[in-house]
């Protein structure tokens, strides 16, 4: 049964189906014209050879081009009642059988250029797959590979693209012995273009790192040079951090990101880490301020972009900030990496897993000794 079948179609559904389906309609036209003896039905054998012509092989459909038309030769011949010149049913059958040879021949090659066309566009299409994927691990080289050596700090971050490679980006990692630096960042779109400029960000970004401390210098650079290689549609949201353990301080410039959670062990409260300045990219110049809260043991620090917040479910409702900071509330007690797990599984239940954006959660456990004291 294979064999009779295109190689394209041999593993598709039964074996049996399209031949069986050829035949019946070939013996029911072949009955009908056996029935009907004052006109030739001969044409009607268009109808089951057009299905043969999709599904069969092509020695099959011209074989039974010609089986078509010996049985409509035995029925003129052997039927008494039709009284019909031999040189003229000679010339009919003739000329039917080359019309259904041209009618099987175009067929068949309006299938193989389809055929040709698909093979072209599904190698193309496994082509870009392996580009984007070459690019999702380039993109990965650029998030922190593991966990900074800073005593009294848990931190584990998570990144989840929405096509395959995305527009978020996280870092963080060591100044000195007591200041770690942490970044999250969230590129304006989705795709291919969105994570081109994540790169250049988080570029520029670890080249920076090796600059002055100054945050507020650091954010004007990199919006002077995100703003030379995008578009006025294109921009990134960021919010940089420095966390003091000796101190036990953070210093932040929150620009136009989304504000993270400061989760208060003493009180059980939560502060939000807002925005001082628009996102970078959108003007030449980018006026910030500085701002900086106290931190204690046991103080959970929650970065996220804007697809954890803006999942949203079949009614249309989104996840919002209030689900995010019962989530936290709730789960502050945990270690860093089940808190983001326990945010990411709060947030793919409520949208069914369907994630429309990037999304990206980074979470600081502030683990200070209890006899230690922040100095000023």
């Amino acid at each position: 049964m294979l064999s009779l079948l295109r190689k394209d179609l041999a593993s598709d559904g039964p074996t049996w189906l399209p031949l069986i389906l050829v035949l019946a309609a070939i013996a029911g036209v072949a009955y009908v014209d056996h029935l009907v003896v004052s006109l030739s039905l001969v044409y009607l054998y268009t109808l089951p050879l057009t299905v043969g012509a999709i599904f069969l092989r092509k020695e099959i459909s011209y074989g039974l081009i010609v089986a078509c038309i010996l049985f409509h030769y035995s029925f003129h011949y052997f039927d008494s009642s039709r009284h019909i010149h031999l040189g003229l049913r000679i010339f009919h059958d003739l000329s039917a059988l080359f019309c259904l040879t041209v009618v099987v021949y175009v067929l068949q090659r309006y299938i193989e250029r389809q055929q040709l066309l698909m093979h072209t566009v599904q190698q193309q299409r496994d082509g870009l797959l392996k580009e984007i994927e070459l690019a999702a691990q380039v993109q990965r080289f650029f998030l922190p590979s593991g966990k900074p050596a800073i005593a009294g700090l848990e931190i584990a971050g998570m990144m989840h693209p929405a096509r395959g490679v995305g527009g978020d980006y996280y870092d963080y990692f060591p100044i000195d012995a007591h200041t770690t630096q942490i970044i999250i960042a969230d590129v304006s779109g989705k795709g291919v273009p969105a994570a081109l400029l994540m790169s250049a960000t988080a570029a520029a970004m670890r080249l920076e790192a090796n600059r002055d401390r100054n945050m507020l210098q650091q954010v004007e650079r990199l919006n002077t040079e995100i703003g030379a290689v995008s578009d006025a549609e294109q921009y990134v949201t960021m919010l940089v951090a420095e966390i003091d353990t000796n101190k036990q301080i953070i210093h932040y410039v929150n620009c136009g990101h989304n504000p993270a959670l400061l989760f208060r062990a003493k009180t059980g409260t939560l502060i939000r880490l807002n925005s001082s300045c628009p996102p970078i990219g959108l003007s030449p110049e980018e006026i910030c301020e500085l701002s900086s809260e106290d931190l204690m043991a046991g103080d959970v620090l929650v970065f996220y972009t804007d697809g954890v917040t803006e999942a949203g479910n079949r009614r249309g409702e989104e996840f919002g900030e209030e689900r995010l900071a019962a989530t936290v509330l709730r789960s502050s007690l945990l270690s860093a990496e089940d808190l983001s797990n326990n945010i990411y599984n709060a947030a793919a239940d409520f949208c069914a897993d369907d994630f429309n954006d990037d999304l990206t959660i980074l979470v600081v456990k502030c683990n200070f000794e209890s006899t230690q004291n922040p100095r000023s």
